[in-house]
């Protein structure tokens, strides 16, 4: 499920690529299976692209990845998770249009 601006993270990878991230990171807590994730997908695609610079988009397959998945407490997918400095800032689950994704983003923009 990758499309162009979204990388993938792992488990092992996840430290480097989010926590220690200059500026804040929006994680797709993802799953192969799940419809909504798929329905969002594009839209994360259109955001990270055009908010480049600002926001970058990952996303984490929780199937493949359950340590992070657990550490944070994922339970729905898919949850959208801001972090920034190392740490989580905004949560949202579900999917969403992108205009109210992007409302809902703006205090951590």
């Amino acid at each position: 499920m990758a499309f162009a601006g979204i990388d993938e993270v792992s488990d092992g990878t996840f430290a480097a690529e989010v926590l220690a991230a200059d500026g804040p990171v929006l994680v797709d807590f993802t799953a192969a299976w799940c419809p909504p994730c798929r329905m969002i997908a594009p839209v994360l695609a259109e955001v990270a692209r055009e908010e480049a610079g600002r926001l970058r988009v990952v996303q984490l397959d929780v199937d493949t990845n359950p340590d992070t998945q657990a550490r944070y407490g994922v339970l729905s997918m898919p949850t959208l998770m801001v972090f920034r400095d190392g740490e989580p800032v905004k949560s949202l689950v579900g999917a969403r249009a992108k205009a109210r994704l992007l409302r809902e983003l703006a205090d951590v923009l």
